[in-house]
């Protein structure tokens, strides 16, 4: 356990920690920010809640992660923000982003370290967000089936239908110079975290598609059972925004899921992705 002059309350135990009675819109000495660093890592996500952040503040808070970076396929950015991105479900939509448990970017060579969301608008009810551990999941494996993975990798892809439908709408009318393609990587099924020393599962149900030097078929039986087995409750936790309510995940050991349970309602999440180095 850290330890820290933080006022912090734990969510779950395996996952999550608010960190209270702070304005991080003034400024954070360094000192304060390596306690909230150390957090992040322990604990897998950590939250805010009302933040009076601009979108300048917010993107530096994020720079203070990590380089940041964005995602080529999200069409909404924030005005003036090349590094923020608008996580948005419109009044009246029926369908919305990350609505499936996944690790943002896991198809990168080099995924994402961290993402971090603040809430601009939120539905009167519902819109949460849910997160794994992937830590707690692998801890929790049988003795023999975690020697089996150790050494495995995965074949991650985001040549999934709907990204290669918005890639299409994206690449109409432009040079073939100019074209987003498909992106691919490999990355072992276990990772171990440089900060904790913690193993963690990285597979997810949305960009990974099979294990290395195994087909498809022979892939789906095991990687269904881990996926079943990374949603138990007891790994998770939900966390229920209101305006100015932030979320700050390791996107490298926490998978998360966007609940679509507001029919009708309008969400607005402003986004940044932020680059580090990656577990092996």
């Amino acid at each position: 356990m850290i330890a820290s002059s933080l006022h912090v309350r734990p969510v779950t135990t395996n996952i999550g920690t608010e960190i209270l009675d702070i304005d991080l819109s003034a400024p954070i000495d360094e000192g304060t920010f390596a306690q909230i660093r150390a957090t992040f890592f322990e604990r897998g996500v950590i939250f805010f809640r009302g933040q009076t952040l601009d979108d300048d503040q917010f993107q530096a808070f994020g720079r203070r992660f990590g380089d940041l970076t964005q995602s080529r396929l999200l069409p909404y950015k924030v005005a003036g923000h090349d590094d923020l991105q608008v996580i948005l479900k419109e009044e009246g939509a029926e369908t919305n982003n990350g609505g499936t448990w996944h690790a943002d970017q896991s198809f990168r060579a080099h995924p994402i370290m961290g993402t971090g969301l603040i809430a601009r608008k939120v539905p009167a009810s519902g819109g949460d967000t849910a997160f794994a551990n992937m830590s707690a999941a692998f801890d929790a494996l049988s003795e023999g089936l975690k020697q089996t993975l150790r050494g495995m990798r995965a074949f991650h892809t985001n040549d999934t239908p709907k990204q290669a439908r918005r890639r299409d709408e994206l690449n109409a009318g432009k040079p073939a110079s100019e074209h987003i393609h498909a992106e691919e990587a490999i990355h072992p099924v276990v990772v171990r975290h440089r900060a904790t020393g913690r193993d963690a599962l990285f597979v997810n149900p949305h960009y990974t598609g099979h294990f290395d030097a195994w087909t498809r078929a022979q892939s789906e039986p095991l990687l269904h059972y881990l996926f079943a087995h990374a949603e138990k409750p007891e790994f998770g936790c939900r966390f229920t925004y209101d305006v100015g309510s932030m979320a700050i995940w390791d996107n490298r050991t926490v998978l998360h899921y966007a609940v679509n349970d507001y029919p009708g309602g309008e969400r607005v999440l402003h986004r940044f992705m932020c680059e580090g180095p990656f577990l092996r």
